[in-house]
C-alpha cells in the first residue's frame, strides 16, 4: 500500500487557480473603466480569431460571486486575478477612477468571507492605450513611473485585506511579443534591437518601482514578487554534466529579465552579446530593479532541452526539439512535465530564492461537451496530473516549491486564439455565459482536497 505522507504536500501548500483582468472581466466600458491596447487591438481587423474581443470575455465583473463559490467548491486556497490598470487609472495615471477600485474591493471581499486568499497581478498585459499614445508604451520611462503611480493607489485601497502581490506577468509577452522582430500583440511594433532593450529595461524599472511603491504603501507587511514564463531549462539526461550545463543554462538564456531581477545586473554575456544595441542605464536604476523579492512566480509550460557541450565557451547546447515532439491543442506547448521539477531546483540552486509558486500552469485542450452534458477533457487531466507529479517530487526533495496555480480557473478570452481556445477547468458557453466544470476541475478539487496527487 502506498504511503500517503511519501505521496502528500504540506498543510501549508498553496492551491489556486489564475485569470487575468481583459481575459476574464468583461465590462468594457462600464464604470468608468478606459481602453487598453487589446480594446484597440482586437478591434482591428485580422489581429484575433474571428474579431473576438474582451468586450464581455466571460463577464466576471458581474458574475464575480458565482465564479467564488466555484473556487469554494474545488476547494481552492488562494486565487490569482489580476488588477485592471485602465479600470483604476483610465489615463493611465493622474485621475483615479474609484468605481473600478470599488471592483476589486468587492471581487476580494468576496475570496476573504469564502475563505479564499486573493493573490493580487499588478499588469497583465492591458496596458492603459493613453499610455501608448501618449509615452509610446513601453518605449518610454515615463511609462515605468507611471506603473509605480498605479501601483502605490491599489496598495493603498487594497493592502489591509491583499498581502500577496505580483507586480508583472510575463515580459516577454509584453515586450518582445508587442514591440519586437515578430510582434503579433499590441502595438505591434518591429524596433529596432537597441529600442527593444531599451523596452525590455523600462519593463524591469516598472517592476522594481512597483516593489518600492508596495512595500513603501502597504498597510500590511506584503509578500512581493513576479510572474515570469522563464526558458525554464530540463537536462536531456539527469546527469550531473548536463545538470551543470543546465544551470548555466538557465542563467545565461534568462539574462535580459529574471536573471537581471535576481541579480540586480545584467549578466556579462547578455551584454556583450548585445554590443552597441545594449540598453542605457544606470547603477541606481539597476539597484531598483534588484529589489529584494519574498517569493519568484515561474508560469511553467513548455521546457528548453539542454544537454552539456565542452566544445563551446558557454559549456551548454540548446537541443533542437523535434516535430514529433508530443504538444497539447497548440504547438508551442510541448509536453514535457519536469518543468515543475526543474524550475523551482534551479533557482534554488542559482539565486538561492527561498519561496517559488507555479504561478501558471495549464494548457488548451479541444474541449467538447458530452451527450450528457460533461465535459471529460482527460488530455488537460493527463497535462495536470504529470505536473503535479513532478511538483510533488520537487516539494519531497526539498526545494522551495510553495503553491500552483492552474491557468485557467475559466475559459475565456485567449489573447489572440479569442475563443478558439479553452484553457479552463471551467467550460463556460460563449453565448449563455453558463459555467460548467469540467472532468479535469473534479480531478483538481479531489487533489485538494486529499492533497496529494491522484
Amino acid at each position: 500500500m502506498t504511503d500517503l505522507k511519501l505521496t502528500a504536500f504540506p498543510d501549508s501548500f498553496i492551491w489556486g487557480c489564475a485569470t487575468s483582468s481583459y481575459q476574464v472581466e468583461g465590462a468594457a466600458a462600464e464604470d468608468g473603466r478606459g481602453p487598453s491596447v487589446w480594446d484597440t487591438f482586437s478591434r482591428q481587423p485580422g489581429r484575433v480569431h474571428m474579431d473576438h474581443n474582451g468586450d464581455v470575455a466571460v463577464d466576471q465583473y458581474h458574475r464575480y460571486r458565482e465564479d467564488v463559490q466555484l473556487m469554494k467548491w474545488m476547494g481552492l486556497k488562494a486565487y490569482r486575478f489580476s488588477v485592471s490598470w485602465p479600470r483604476v487609472f483610465p489615463e493611465g495615471t493622474g485621475r483615479v477612477n474609484e468605481k473600478g477600485l470599488d471592483y476589486y474591493d468587492r471581487l476580494v471581499d468576496e475570496l476573504l468571507a469564502n475563505g479564499i486568499e486573493p493573490w493580487l497581478t499588478l499588469f497583465h498585459w492591458d496596458l492603459p492605450q493613453a499610455m501608448e499614445d501618449r509615452f509610446g508604451g513601453w518605449r518610454s520611462r515615463e511609462t515605468a513611473e507611471a506603473f509605480a503611480e498605479y501601483a502605490a493607489c491599489v496598495a493603498r485601497r487594497l493592502s489591509d485585506r491583499v498581502t500577496h502581490f505580483f507586480t508583472m506577468n510575463e515580459f516577454m509577452c509584453f515586450t518582445d511579443m508587442c514591440y519586437g522582430q515578430y510582434a503579433s500583440y499590441p502595438p505591434v511594433l518591429t524596433l529596432p534591437a537597441r529600442e527593444l532593450n531599451q523596452v525590455r529595461h523600462h519593463a524591469l524599472l516598472a517592476h522594481g518601482l512597483a516593489v518600492e511603491a508596495v512595500r513603501s504603501n502597504a498597510r500590511r507587511t506584503p509578500s512581493i514578487g513576479f510572474a515570469e514564463n522563464a526558458k525554464i531549462c530540463v537536462p536531456a539526461i539527469e546527469t550531473e554534466e548536463h545538470v551543470a550545463a543546465t544551470r548555466a543554462a538557465m542563467r545565461a538564456l534568462n539574462g535580459h529579465f529574471l536573471t537581471a531581477i535576481l541579480e540586480g545586473k545584467y549578466p556579462e554575456s547578455y551584454l556583450t552579446a548585445e554590443g552597441a544595441n545594449a540598453p542605457a542605464f544606470n547603477d541606481a536604476e539597476m539597484r531598483i530593479i534588484g529589489a529584494p523579492l519574498d517569493f519568484v512566480g515561474l508560469n511553467t509550460y513548455a521546457p528548453t532541452y539542454i544537454r552539456s557541450d565542452s566544445g563551446s565557451s558557454s559549456g551548454f547546447a540548446v537541443i533542437p526539439v523535434p516535430e514529433t515532439h508530443p504538444y497539447m491543442d497548440v504547438k508551442w506547448l510541448r509536453c514535457e512535465p519536469e518543468v515543475s521539477y526543474w524550475g523551482s531546483r534551479l533557482l534554488k540552486e542559482i539565486w538561492d530564492v527561498e519561496a517559488v509558486v507555479i504561478s501558471e500552469n495549464g494548457c488548451p485542450a479541444e474541449d467538447r461537451m458530452a451527450f450528457d452534458g460533461e465535459v471529460y477533457d482527460t488530455d488537460r487531466l493527463m497535462f495536470t496530473r504529470q505536473n503535479l507529479i513532478a511538483a510533488q517530487r520537487a516539494v519531497q526533495e526539498g526545494w522551495p516549491l510553495k503553491g500552483y496555480f492552474h491557468w485557467s480557473l475559466l475559459d475565456n478570452f485567449e489573447w489572440s486564439y479569442g475563443y478558439n481556445k479553452r484553457c479552463g477547468l471551467v467550460y463556460v458557453n460563449f453565448e449563455t455565459l453558463e459555467r460548467i466544470p469540467k472532468l479535469s476541475a473534479k480531478f483538481y478539487r479531489e487533489v485538494i482536497r486529499q492533497n496529494r496527487v491522484l
